[in-house]
């Protein structure tokens, strides 16, 4: 199977296919997950799947698995996977590259009638991107007993809608149990979401681990007031004192420079009028860092100046740390097939470490797993400009479909039959 190589304008057709779900006018996709827009690419993707002799099922996170059979179908199936989801403005390669590159390993293998070992699976996992329903990445989360299922049903978006109500709705609220369904080893394709391969000429990144990530939800609590007739000495003025933590977290992020980073991403402002002084202002906070003990370090600084800014300020503060991932390491063994793969297929590569987070480094904690990154035009994503180019993805579905090969090579010399 040296020579077998993935089909990359049929890959190219179905990423574009997809980005018809949810098109926006500058060319990229609002698909937020549970929406009627993920509906409809869940269903693209469902028939697609069985389009392809794949057998589809769902969990009770929505979760969708679509399993090729195998010589051995009692195996624990070999699975690829990433999301059908998107940022309100995001782009048409963020996790749907990485599914779809999925669904064409399957569609080769079936065009030269190649049958594996064990079964494959393509899977797409519910809600990686958190931002209608924070965190991110709950539908692998919770598959990884990391985040608890009813913790996850009673999320809420901007809008009061529940988690689990708009899983129902859409109708993919499926019967097994989220967490039950076994894997042998996972495999993740994703575009960079940077710069670095795209600077240093490289097709594949080896994603070797990925860093430790924070989320807080935070509301200062002011008064509101005229802001004709209120003195200026006498104001609580939560938006200012927002302005400042904001200033505090951007220098935390310098000051921990270059492995740290940290974003205020989302500021909601109450009562939000133009003659009114703002009484309370609700927003998040992101902190990042590859050493566990730094991010520790980053979050004694955060509350220290948020709690001095407040004070300060004479406004009430509400803190809540809604998601925690310590640094993630990879498994040896299938990063090493990674790096054969585009050695094997002659890509430039690089080792790197994922800024990003994404469902594999939750799928990481309960089986072997390995991240693949490719290219992405500028470093942009989660915005409509993010761009791929159709060579850097087929070489990126290439290399997918090596390591899987090479993987159910080995799948009965060992435990993972």
């Amino acid at each position: 199977m040296q020579e077998l190589r993935v089909n990359g304008k049929r890959l190219w057709e179905s990423i574009m296919e997809t980005a018809k779900f949810g098109a926006m006018s500058r060319g990229g996709v609002s698909r937020l997950s549970l929406s009627d827009e993920d509906r409809r690419v869940r269903d693209w993707f469902a028939e697609a799947c069985k389009g392809a002799r794949c057998e589809v099922t769902v969990d009770d996170m929505g979760n969708m698995f679509a399993r090729r059979s195998g010589r051995h179908n009692a195996a624990v199936p070999i699975a690829i996977g990433s999301h059908l989801d998107t940022q309100p403005a995001g782009g048409k390669f963020d996790g749907i590259a990485g599914v779809l590159s999925g669904l064409e390993v399957i569609r080769t293998l079936n065009d030269v009638g190649y049958c594996t070992e064990a079964p494959l699976e393509v899977i797409n996992w519910t809600n990686e991107e958190g931002s209608r329903f924070a965190p991110p990445m709950l539908g692998s989360g919770v598959f990884a007993e990391v985040i608890s299922r009813d913790f996850a049903y009673s999320r809420e978006d901007r809008q009061g809608k529940k988690f689990g109500e708009e899983l129902e709705r859409i109708g993919y609220r499926g019967s097994a149990r989220c967490g039950e369904h076994r894997l042998s080893t996972y495999f993740e394709l994703h575009i960079e979401q940077g710069p670095m391969l795209e600077m240093g000429g490289k097709t594949i990144g080896v994603v070797t681990e990925a860093q430790g990530q924070r989320w807080y939800e935070v509301t200062l609590t002011g008064q509101a007031g005229h802001a004709g007739s209120t003195p200026m000495h006498l104001r609580k003025d939560a938006l200012l004192g927002c302005a400042r933590i904001v200033e505090g977290v951007n220098r935390i992020g310098l000051d921990h420079a270059p492995l740290a980073v940290s974003t205020v991403g989302l500021v909601e402002v109450r009562p939000n009028s133009p003659n009114v002084i703002p009484g309370s202002v609700f927003f998040t906070v992101d902190l990042r860092h590859p050493e566990d003990d730094m991010m520790a370090k980053m979050d004694a600084e955060f509350r220290e100046m948020m709690s001095r800014v407040a004070g300060e300020s004479g406004l009430g503060v509400e803190l809540s740390e809604i998601y925690v991932r310590p640094s993630t390491e990879f498994d040896r063994a299938c990063v090493e097939q990674v790096r054969e793969a585009a050695e094997r297929l002659n890509y430039k590569y690089r080792e790197m470490v994922s800024g990003p987070g994404h469902d594999a480094l939750y799928v990481a904690r309960v089986v072997p797993a390995a991240l693949v990154f490719i290219p992405c035009e500028g470093g942009i994503s989660h915005d409509e400009a993010e761009n791929a180019r159709p060579e850097d993805v087929e070489a990126g579905a290439n290399v997918l479909l090596h390591v899987v090969l090479a993987r159910d090579a080995t799948t009965f010399e060992g435990k993972h039959v």
